[in-house]
């Protein structure tokens, strides 16, 4: 049994030596990201890489590629795809990485790793000699192609130049940016993946934005004046009524049977009577005489 158990894990020791170890991780676009010491102030310099749909930085101290809307970096044996310039990055299964990605020659890595010396600068590496037999089965006629008919390369995000430094945005914010800016459409299974989840993410993410938008719009309009207070009316002072001298019951009756007119023909009527009675007794008294 002793020698057995030896036998059993002399097998599985072997088994995973000629499996790669990265073939054993999944992807997975939507987790936090990973660090991998790269520090990108700024927007890099892409140039496309003559017939291959593929640009690399060369001003990159590193192995920087963008192929099918993602961003490449081949970095401590292992590949890594974000697609914002600076990441955050994921850590892809060698056996699903492009093959446009894989057939970048030699010269265009601008930090190669030490395993590349001796091998040919316009031809690609040899991912073969370096993942082991397995990874070569599963991705037979990955270096063989038709060169005539290279299909055309994606646009670069250029709308990503003016985010730089401080104003670089966190994940949730890129999720954002990117479905507003950037139609593109990918055509490798990887790169859809990576569409997929993270269009899946946007409609959580906006709702974040909203509260923040919301607060500026109502920070922006004016405030108004508060309405005028009403004036509560002025009270009325009480009119003064004049009190009528009073009269005799005779006199009322006599005024309300004659009109006002009548009242005030009546002075003048009696000065004429007194007139004539004057008149009257002159004339006695001569007669007299």
């Amino acid at each position: 049994m002793r020698y057995g158990l030896i036998g059993l894990c002399m097998l599985l020791c072997s088994v995973t030596a000629a499996t790669p170890a990265a073939a054993q991780l999944g992807i997975n676009f939507g987790g936090p990201g990973v660090s991998i010491g790269i520090n990108l102030p700024v927007y890099p310099t892409l140039q496309r890489i003559p017939g291959y749909p593929v640009y690399y930085a060369p001003g990159v101290g590193t192995n920087y590629f963008f192929y099918d809307g993602l961003y490449w970096v081949y970095d401590r044996d292992g590949w890594y795809a974000s697609s914002w310039y600076n990441g955050p990055w994921s850590l892809v299964d060698p056996f699903y990485v492009p093959p446009y990605v894989l057939r970048v020659p030699v010269r265009y890595y601008r930090h190669a790793p030490a395993y590349f010396q001796g091998w040919r600068a316009d031809y690609p590496p040899r991912w073969g000699d370096h993942w082991g037999p397995t990874w070569e089965q599963r991705r037979s006629g990955w270096d063989r192609w038709n060169r005539s008919s290279v299909p055309a390369p994606a646009p670069l995000p250029v709308y990503q130049q003016k985010y730089s430094g401080n104003l670089y945005p966190q994940a949730s914010q890129q999720v954002v940016i990117q479905t507003k800016n950037y139609r593109y459409q990918p055509k490798e299974s990887v790169a859809k993946q990576h569409y997929r989840q993270q269009r899946a993410q946007a409609p959580a993410a906006q709702p974040q934005q909203a509260p923040k938008q919301q607060q500026k719009k109502v920070e922006q309009q004016p405030q108004r004046a508060p309405a005028p207070r009403e004036q509560p009316a002025p009270r009325q002072q009480p009119q003064k009524v004049e009190r009528q001298p009073q009269q005799s019951p005779a006199a009322r009756e006599q005024k309300q049977a004659s009109p006002p007119q009548a009242q005030q023909k009546a002075p003048k009527a009696k000065a004429q009577d007194k007139g004539r009675e004057k008149d009257d007794n002159e004339k006695g008294k001569g007669k007299e005489r």
